[in-house]
């Protein structure tokens, strides 16, 4: 380990293998937290290669139960975190409407590390299990078109890092890769990051993961998810080309608005906000899920054009699918937790 951190610390990258290796020190135990430290902080200060972020992601999937699933064309939605910008779960609430237009969603995602409410803190307040089993994951998805993995239970592998990532709070590769290591094959998958530097790398990565369709964006003032406040930075991955465009959200007949009216809270606040969103209440909440959603469909190719996706996403939320998605999900976990008494 000390002479991979020394790399790092000169500037230098890690090769795909050497950070498979890295990363089966720290599974396996043979490093101290302090060393998982100095390696989460010189990749951070280095820049992140794609080569070192799908290093880390093969041998963390790997290890996971989870990834299988007869479920074709299945994607997921996930901005990376580390934006700071303390907004409710935007992807979290946009999953339901993806789901709710048809689009088999299996929503990756933690607990809060460096935001208020993670998906997880905001799913289980609404009373959805954060500990389904493999046959669960596939019978939600199969009957319901949604599940939440989460993290820590589907992946043993990140129990060396949790710690580590917790008493540091702040952007990590894991920051990157959270969103990377969902352990089911997915088809497509929209993306959000916290930085405009990230876009391509990250994009080269789902390219080498194989990702047949993807999005990678880097939201108006530095979100890590589409923003209504200005000119937002994607680029599209498709038939193994990346395509970077812009969009601005009044191409797609929506409002703008400065990225303070989309404010979160605690996980009971959010919960609340998620609630209103699907329950249709016209709000910059849900026009930003709009945005977000309607990419969301356009990434995963139901949607042909980003308008189109915005207008599928709308039908979801107006046709009350959107919402009838989250009450399954919950209902089912109901069902899950009673078998499992």
């Amino acid at each position: 380990m000390r002479n991979h951190l020394k790399k790092l610390i000169q500037g230098h990258h890690l090769s795909f293998h050497e950070m498979k290796n890295v990363t089966l020190s720290c599974i396996n135990n043979y490093t101290t937290e302090s060393e998982i430290a100095a390696l989460l902080t010189a990749l951070q200060i280095k820049g992140e290669t794609s080569d070192e972020i799908a290093g880390l992601v093969e041998v963390i999937r790997s290890r996971s139960l989870y990834n299988t699933t007869n479920v074709k064309n299945v994607m997921d939605n996930c901005g990376t975190g580390g934006d700071m910008s303390g907004s409710f779960n935007i992807s979290t609430t946009s999953a339901f409407v993806i789901a709710g237009a048809g689009v088999p969603i299996a929503k990756h995602g933690n607990r809060s590390i460096s935001s208020k409410t993670g998906s997880a803190d905001v799913l289980e307040t609404l009373g959805v299990s954060l500990f389904f089993t493999p046959a669960q994951v596939e019978e939600s998805l199969d009957k319901n078109k949604i599940v939440f993995l989460f993290a820590p239970h589907v992946h043993d592998a990140l129990r060396s890092f949790s710690k580590v990532r917790k008493d540091l709070g702040l952007p990590t590769i894991f920051n990157i890769i959270g969103p990377l290591i969902n352990p089911v094959m997915l088809h497509s998958q929209f993306i959000g990051v916290y930085r405009k530097e990230k876009l391509e790398i990250v994009a080269q990565t789902l390219h080498k993961l194989g990702r047949k369709r993807a999005i990678v964006v880097n939201g108006a003032n530095g979100m890590d998810e589409a923003s209504l406040s200005g000119v937002n930075h994607l680029i599209l991955l498709e038939d193994g080309k990346l395509k970077p465009f812009t969009l601005h959200p009044e191409e797609v007949g929506l409002p703008m608005y400065p990225n303070e009216e989309i404010q979160g809270g605690d996980a009971k606040k959010n919960a609340a906000i998620m609630k209103d969103v699907l329950q249709g209440n016209s709000s910059a909440y849900l026009d930003t899920v709009l945005l977000n959603a309607g990419l969301g469909l356009y990434a995963h190719g139901t949607a042909s054009s980003i308008q189109q996706g915005v207008e599928l996403a709308n039908e979801s939320v107006r046709s009350g699918k959107a919402l009838a998605c989250l009450l399954n999900l919950v209902d089912f976990s109901k069902k899950c937790t009673r078998e499992v008494i």
